[in-house]
């Protein structure tokens, strides 16, 4: 009777920790959400007020929100460009009555919210957004589908309240889910690198990275996990080289699993985002470089805009590593991660025996 009562009393101990750590958890999150959706009100408001004077018309030269972003760039390092910027503006001139702003709600709802034009279907979706606990997705979902419109123009509302319900059921969010959002890292100004691969991914990469390094043909590493921001959405390249020796960057994606049509198309678009955003008038073409490693096979592929194919067989092929070579490498590497991993399985089970 008394094991019985203890296995009670531990089992009620233990939901009660679970609910202080559940609500702390909640309320850290909420309150660098508060944080973050004031500062950027704020933030938006002193470019219309302060550098605009108030007219909120005026057209904010590019120039200077670009030396903005930089000189903000170097004090509170990612999160402050002149996208991120643009989008603060949006925001304060969307909302620029900070007390209806629904503070259930995160920086990324707002980011979409500021785009509706209609200042009475803008107020309505935050409202059932912070009544229903609607995720960014749903939310994104609701506005797609026009859902507030239907509403209004619908004589019998009740099918299309049933189709939204269905279709915004909450999934549970983790705390790893929470830091992998973008937008909080560069609020924080924490790294987001150690988020974004998972062990075999990043065994192969580590040794990739270490063997374009050795070849000697002009390599410089500069960045892992180089972040890429378009339309308020952002895109990982898993490795980023400059070769001094042709002047032109080399973006390199890896993915564990066939080579697919859209992997090409997502190269495409990486190269040529990172070239808006990144290279110098001196700089050569960007090139991109596509590794699918699977358990038995591994394929590699350059990838060139198609304007810049030429320039690529004439002058770069003489100093990159082939196809071929680097098939072989991948290959070498996908085994050799493999079994690091699959003895370090056996020692920790050897361990816990």
């Amino acid at each position: 009777m008394e094991n019985k009562n203890q296995i009670i009393n531990m089992q009620s101990m233990l939901a009660d920790i679970k609910k202080v750590v559940e609500q702390a958890r909640a309320q850290v999150q909420q309150t660098v959400n508060n944080a973050m959706v004031n500062a950027y009100w704020q933030i938006g408001q002193l470019i219309i007020e302060d550098e605009q004077r108030g007219q909120s018309r005026a057209q904010y030269g590019k120039a200077q929100l670009k030396q903005l972003s930089a000189q903000l760039g170097e004090t509170f390092g990612k999160g402050f460009d002149v996208t991120n910027l643009r989008n603060m503006r949006r925001f304060y001139l969307a909302f620029e009555k900070r007390e209806t702003l629904s503070l259930a709600l995160s920086w990324s709802h707002y980011n979409l919210l500021a785009r509706i034009d209609n200042p009475n279907a803008r107020l309505w979706y935050m409202q059932e957004a912070a009544q229903h606990h609607w995720s960014v997705r749903a939310l994104e979902r609701q506005m797609g589908t026009l859902y507030y419109e239907r509403l209004l123009s619908s004589k019998e509302k009740q099918p299309v309240e049933l189709e939204a319900q269905q279709k915004t059921k909450p999934l549970a969010a983790t705390a790893k889910d929470y830091l992998r959002d973008p937008y909080i890292l560069d609020f924080l100004n924490l790294q987001d690198k150690s988020y974004q691969e998972n062990e075999l991914e990043l065994g192969i990469i580590n040794n990739l990275q270490q063997f374009l390094l050795e070849l000697g043909k002009g390599f410089a590493f500069v960045e892992r996990q180089k972040r890429i921001r378009f339309d308020d959405e952002d895109f990982y390249i898993d490795l980023v080289f400059y070769n001094f020796k042709l002047k032109c960057f080399l973006l390199i994606d890896l993915k564990i699993g066939k080579l697919k049509h859209q992997n090409v198309g997502q190269m495409d678009t990486y190269i040529r985002l990172f070239g808006e955003q990144f290279i110098s008038d001196d700089d050569n073409p960007t090139i991109g470089l596509l590794l699918c490693s699977e358990k038995s096979a591994a394929v590699v592929k350059y990838s060139v805009l198609s304007d810049q194919k030429q320039l690529f067989a004439a002058k770069y092929l003489a100093h990159l590593p082939s196809e071929e070579e680097l098939r072989i490498e991948l290959q070498k590497e996908r085994e050799r991660v493999q079994q690091q991993l699959s003895h370090a399985e056996k020692t920790a089970g050897d361990e816990n025996e």
